[in-house]
């Protein structure tokens, strides 16, 4: 137990009343020579928001003090919400004159006054910034005679940025612009700030594909030293690497990727035993060999934490000549990996597994449509190309459908969301926008991926050494019981709701509302009472996959956590790890996983935005256009209506004309005073698009009569 963590623990304490510095340091027993660091100590903690120093200067910990830390998710309204740092704690409301100069993202510490009886949730006040997330904002630049101001595009950074002539940088109206915020915002006092660089004009295309990467602060470049030590990998395998390993260049392999892939880092074998149980071998990218610990490399890989797959273009966490090159499981090449050998049985039970160094030469580069229709389409002339192979494939899709069985019967939710496909013309423009299908093939690797990362996680647990988990907690029962209220308005409820809920209860509903009108928004809510998955140093299980025990092993290429744990493992296995290095290593797990949840949760917006500016994008190519399409949801000011190509636009209320409609909150439904006609989720309306606002991507519908 590190001596943060102590003094945590010693705070929490039932007993504990707020001490001052020197009866701290006598309670924990700190020697004299001691003083100077356990003060520097209290000072970084205060500083984290792990303790808090009273005007008294006497220390706590926050939550017995009636505080919160955590991040600040503002809104385009002015309020905003403190999402505590722990699970357990609730998010705390807070008004738009209590956010005394905090912006959304900021890190800080909230002090709780009250609860609202009707809602249940706590309000309360900022009382401290603790770290600013907004040093540079993207937005739209707008000009005055005298001055400028710069819209933010993250509407959740409701104040515009005041920006002198001379901070402009000569920025014209209409211009996207990155600005550094040179004073904060105060009570009725909008922030300053000046113009670092122009991006371009709003309405051009690449401009805003461009702004979306600078606000996620994604870099484009990788540094200079970055490179140099790039270019200095060397291409070939050294004789003496191979001769180390399990030499599995003999087993039949294949990667199955998407036909754009690139950095392809999973390859997958299978074997029927004499026993009748099948050997699954999941071979993974050997990336640890090449990003050595410490090195500019390695830690440009943190500051990225994934790699990001805009709609346009591919952000990579490794440079080029290691994820599409070195790296890559590219075929008939050899290539060093980290195999998991499993034994697994009729019932999909992993009896036996093996975690190894590995050097492999992959047979065959496939792709999922091509794997998909030589087992859905009986397709001849693929089966013909890959005569060799289409056993394989059979037995793969036999393991994986007994596989997904055993996933089934404990209780795993699997969400099947329509992904859109956009087609970009050379120039960018979206050309096509339709559902992304997944199929066997992808529905196979998917399977074979999941149990690999299970069985390595499973493994480590066990052998109690510092471990990334990718850990998913329990839903709280508030949001599961007004869940269930909601589900209740389409005639179905969940069983066993009581204390706790169970993943099965979920995983039944879905079955039930499977090809129904109201699928849709239920998959869709069902996901939003879910907590997010994240990264964690220490093992809680991951409720959507009804799963004791699981990791992220199978995508170095493209995830840090990955690497991570793919070092750890390999000292491991070669009995590298001294106790000095796990000591190191347990310090550090608990950085990674907070960085690398925090890149992946920026990753998933960026690439959301992008699709989202496509969808608008295209969309204005289409007005007064006549689509149909399903109404996926119903608010106060219009009803939401999702195209089959998934693209969702909105009707507004002030759009209906010929009735005046009122809106039933607790049954989600719009009623005509006059006619009594109603609007329910998963109606099915006929739609033309009215307007596009490619720039706050937003598509306006108009309902068209039958």
């Amino acid at each position: 137990m590190t001596i943060k963590e102590r003094i945590v623990e010693f705070m929490r304490e039932s007993a504990y009343n707020p001490m001052l510095e020197e009866e701290l340091a006598e309670a924990l027993k700190i020697s004299k020579k001691d003083q100077k660091k356990f003060s520097g100590i209290l000072e970084e903690m205060t500083t984290e928001g792990l303790i808090i120093k009273t005007r008294k200067k006497r220390y706590g910990v926050p939550e017995r003090m009636g505080l919160i830390v955590g991040r600040l998710q503002g809104n385009a309204k002015g309020f905003g919400f403190v999402i505590s740092d722990y699970e357990d704690v609730d998010d705390v409301f807070i008004a738009a004159n209590l956010m005394n100069g905090a912006m959304h993202n900021d890190r800080v510490i909230a002090r709780v006054n009250t609860l609202n009886t009707n809602s249940k949730r706590a309000e309360g006040e900022i009382i401290r910034i603790l770290d600013r997330a907004n040093l540079e904002v993207v937005g739209t630049y707008e000009e005055s005679r005298n001055f400028g101001f710069v819209v933010p595009d993250d509407p959740r950074i409701n104040a515009d940025i005041y920006v002198s002539k001379g901070d402009s940088k000569k920025a014209k109206d209409g211009h996207k612009v990155v600005c550094e915020i040179t004073r904060w915002p105060e009570a009725r006092r909008n922030p300053e700030g000046k113009v670092v660089e122009i991006l371009g004009y709003k309405d051009d295309g690449e401009t805003n594909i461009l702004a979306i990467i600078r606000k996620h602060k994604l870099d484009l470049e990788f540094p200079e030293a970055v490179i140099r030590e790039t270019e200095a990998i060397p291409e070939e395998i050294p004789e003496e690497e191979i001769a180390r390993r399990a030499d599995l260049r003999g087993l039949r392999m294949v990667t199955i990727d998407g036909a754009d892939a690139k950095d392809l880092d999973d390859a997958v074998s299978v074997e029927k035993l004499e026993n009748g149980n099948y050997r699954l071998g999941v071979h993974i990218a050997d990336v640890s060999h090449y990003v050595k610990d410490g090195t500019e490399l390695d830690k440009e890989a943190v500051k990225r934490g994934t790699s990001v797959y805009l709609v346009d273009r591919v952000i990579p966490m490794l440079p080029q000549k290691l994820s599409n090159g070195v790296c890559s499981l590219n075929p008939k090449i050899n290539r060093l990996s980290l195999t998991c050998m499993m034994e697994i049985d009729d019932s999909g039970r992993v009896v036996a597994h093996e975690i190894m160094e590995s050097v492999i030469n992959i047979n065959e580069r496939m792709i999922y449509e091509d794997v998909s229709n030589i087992l859905e389409k009986d397709d001849k002339a693929l089966q013909k190309k890959y005569k060799d192979l289409v056993a394989d494939f059979k037995l793969m899709e036999e393991l994986s459908m007994i596989l997904r069985r055993k996933r089934e019967a404990r209780g795993a939710i699997d969400f099947d969301f329509p992904e859109a496909k956009v087609i970009l013309d050379d120039k960018g423009k979206p050309v096509e926008i339709r559902k992304y299908e997944r199929r066997i093939a992808n529905r196979m690797i998917e399977e074979f991926m999941l149990v690999c990362n299970e069985t390595v996680a499973e493994h480590f647990y066990w052998m109690n050494v510092p471990f990334v988990y990718r850990v998913h907690e329990d839903p709280s029962i508030e949001k599961m019981e007004e869940f269930n209220k909601f589900i209740h308005n389409f005639g179905y409820h969940l069983k066993g709701l009581n204390s706790e809920v169970h993943p099965k209860a979920l995983q039944e509903l879905l079955k039930k509302i499977e090809g129904t009108k109201e699928e849709v928004v239920i998959n869709t809510l069902m996901l939003r009472s879910l907590r997010k998955a994240r990264y964690a140093p220490s093992n809680t299980g991951h409720f959507g996959l009804a799963a004791e025990y699981y990791s992220h092993f199978t995508s170095p290429i493209r995830r840090y956590p990955d690497l991570i744990i793919h070092r750890i493992i390999k000292a491991v296995i070669s009995h590298k790890a001294s106790d000095g290095w796990l000591k190191k290593m347990n310090g550090c797990v608990g950085y990674f996983a907070d960085q690398s949840s925090t890149r992946e949760r920026a990753a998933e917006e960026a690439e959301r935005e992008t699709v989202d500016l496509k969808k608008a994008e295209f969309m204005q190519g289409h007005i007064g256009e006549v689509f149909e399409g399903i109404i996926s949801s119903i608010t106060s000011f219009g009803m939401f209506i999702e195209l089959d190509n998934t693209i969702e636009g909105l009707i507004r209320l002030s759009s209906l004309e010929d009735d005046y409609y009122n809106f039933d909150s607790q049954n989600h439904i719009l009623t005509g005073e006059r006619r009594k006609r109603v609007f329910r989720i998963g109606d099915e309306v006929k739609i033309q698009v009215a307007k596009v606002n490619v720039q706050m991507r937003e598509i306006d519908f108009m309902l068209v009569e039958n």
